[in-house]
């Protein structure tokens, strides 16, 4: 069977190809004297533009600038330097290709066996909060994917190193062989096409979220650019593989204790969200989440306290669980959470008291999250076969001092604070969602049911079985009433003010069910929904 065209050197056995003179242009200047040294010492001429030339001839290496080699001078202010056919030609000449070599004589052009170029810092300049549209621009590097994309393509001949994390294994088969392999230049062209990917997808992306900003709520085009961050024991079950990918760990740090598991990551996720609500509240917020949902959630003076109200709620599940706190964990909370088995403990830090105490559990994974890294606001991306569903995150939360008041009673000022404290619980809450809650933390939870008063009943049937009291609890619903039954089941349970968002056509038959009770209402004209 006849070879495809290129295919003979990917069929052929192993060819080490010298390396006689290399291009060095790089923004990330870590290890370059070191390497061009090792280079220069192994017969190896050095051409290189700009900064890099300096740094190479500050440092005592004979080095050809990239404008002698040319023939033409930098300019633009630096935007031109490399773009020119006495480079771009020393790198892509085959050099068992007759009609490239009777060119490369014509036109008097040197060949290039070793591109080294890394990229200017997009990433690093569009991450900080100021960055001007002029500063980004100018670090969209165009000389340099070219290099990166000409060496790649003409792998077969040529070597092209993008990340000095390389330097060492490259010198290293120098040393050894005296060139380098067909396997070694094809795994270096295959991180270089990834840099260059990557590059570009931050740069559309960046561009993408500016347009966002000016008008338009998503992008034409969703790039996901994720570097593999760990490989998990497995999934949901252990029959699933799985993996993590991006910088979670650096908004969740991990402080002791087993990895993560899948399932640990989707409950932090959860976690992080629910305590983000109560970041700037005055009281200490602890919550308590089983199998991505809460089980309980409260406020104190003090963690400690937090926590006792979080957990009257609901002890049988905590068992096994995740504790987040809003509040640096002290001995007290250490304690309280001490007594059952927990998974995950999540803080903005540890005390020494606290750390000393919880470390002494192998198992029990410890985990720091930095407030100031958790996003305001992130497109929600979901998979579905085919395509991906895409929504802006419910990142609001409703002045309750502006709601609409329904009833003839008004709510009291503690049911106001009780019903702004469930209203931020319920939005995280499977639905159909409800929370009984009283100022201080959740009395019962019920959530992912089908139907409301299904909801409602679970709550108060849980709190019936571990002897909590829900005479004068506020209920948040995630969703309007349907029907007046579910208001109605939650009021005989005790409920006496209650938080919605209204919108059904039935509202008014809610209302008058509310005003024959006696109960409050308001509606928020928002809904929380979480499936």
């Amino acid at each position: 069977m006849p070879l495809a065209v290129g295919e003979e050197t990917l069929m052929t056995p192993q060819t080490t190809r010298p390396v006689r003179r290399a291009l060095l242009s790089v923004s990330d200047k870590t290890g370059l004297v070191e390497f061009g040294r090792a280079l220069a010492e192994l017969g190896v001429e050095l051409v290189a533009s700009g900064g890099t030339a300096s740094a190479l001839r500050e440092a005592g290496l004979d080095v050809v600038d990239v404008e002698t080699l040319t023939g033409s001078p930098e300019m633009l202010g630096g935007r031109v330097k490399t773009l020119h056919p006495r480079i771009h030609g020393g790198v892509l000449a085959r050099r068992d290709h007759a009609g490239d070599q009777a060119d490369l004589e014509t036109h008097s052009l040197q060949t290039i066996d070793l591109v080294v170029v890394n990229l200017y810092p997009f990433e690093a300049t569009v991450a900080r909060p100021d960055v001007t549209l002029a500063e980004a621009i100018e670090k969209i590097d165009i000389g340099g994917p070219s290099m990166i994309r000409s060496a790649a393509k003409n792998q077969a001949y040529v070597g092209v190193v993008v990340d000095p994390g390389d330097y060492p294994t490259v010198l290293e088969e120098l040393r050894a062989e005296g060139g380098l392999s067909d396997s070694t230049r094809a795994r270096l062209a295959l991180e270089a096409f990834d840099r260059t990917a990557r590059y570009d997808t931050a740069i559309h992306a960046w561009l993408a979220a500016r347009a966002a900003e000016d008008g338009e709520r998503f992008p034409p085009r969703i790039d996901v650019e994720l570097p593999l961050s760990s490989t998990l024991r497995y999934g949901e079950n252990p029959h699933q593989g799985a993996a993590l990918y991006g910088g979670f760990l650096e908004v969740a740090e991990p402080l002791h204790g087993k990895e993560l598991s899948f399932n640990n990551i989707v409950d932090v996720q959860a976690a992080l969200a629910l305590i983000a609500e109560f970041g700037d509240a005055d009281a200490a917020a602890v919550a308590i989440l089983k199998h991505n949902t809460p089980c309980g959630v409260g406020l104190g003076a003090t963690p400690g306290e937090a926590y006792r109200n979080a957990f009257r709620c609901d002890p049988d599940s905590p068992f096994g669980g995740i504790v987040v706190s809003n509040r640096p964990f002290d001995e007290e909370l250490a304690q309280a959470v001490d007594e059952i088995f927990t998974e995950v403990l999540i803080a903005p830090g540890f005390d020494d008291a606290a750390l000393a105490l919880l470390r002494k559990k192998k198992n029990r994974r410890l985990m720091r999250f930095h407030p100031e890294r958790l996003p305001a606001a992130e497109l929600d991306l979901r998979r579905v076969y085919g395509g991906v569903l895409v929504q802006e995150s419910d990142a609001a939360m409703e002045d309750l001092s502006t709601a609409q008041v329904t009833t003839q009673r008004k709510p009291t000022d503690a049911e106001l604070r009780a019903m702004d404290f469930a209203w931020r619980v319920v939005k995280h809450v499977k639905s159909n969602a409800v929370v009984f809650a009283s100022a201080e933390g959740t009395l019962a939870i019920g959530g992912g049911a089908t139907s409301r008063v299904d909801a409602i009943h679970q709550a108060s049937a849980k709190a019936g079985r571990v002897g909590i009291d829900l005479r004068g609890a506020v209920l948040a619903s995630d969703a309007f009433f349907p029907f007046p039954d579910g208001l109605e089941v939650a009021a005989e349970a005790g409920a006496a003010a209650f938080v919605q968002p209204g919108g059904s056509v039935r509202d008014d038959a809610v209302i008058e069910a509310a005003d024959r009770l006696g109960v409050a209402m308001l509606f928020t004209g928002v809904r929380h929904f979480r499936h």
